[in-house]
């Protein structure tokens, strides 16, 4: 199966998804990107799982400059 058999012409759920959870899928390359799109519903889940724990592990500080893009502090 290729990543175009993965998803939809023209939609990108999991790009959208890790987006959504804070991973700043614009920097990945296009090789990068196709892995990406071909990971499975729980290789997803388990990135998605993974970042929520890190960023709740991170300091506070931290985590207001990553919203207010340093702004803040």
């Amino acid at each position: 199966m290729t990543a175009d058999d993965a998803t939809p012409h023209g939609t990108e759920p999991t790009l959208e998804a890790l987006a959504a959870a804070g991973f700043d899928v614009d920097a990945l390359s296009e090789e990068q990107q196709d892995v990406v799109r071909a990971l499975t519903p729980d290789e997803l889940a388990l990135l998605v799982d993974i970042r929520g724990r890190l960023d709740a592990a991170a300091p506070e500080v931290q985590a207001h400059a990553d919203v207010a893009g340093g702004a803040l502090f």
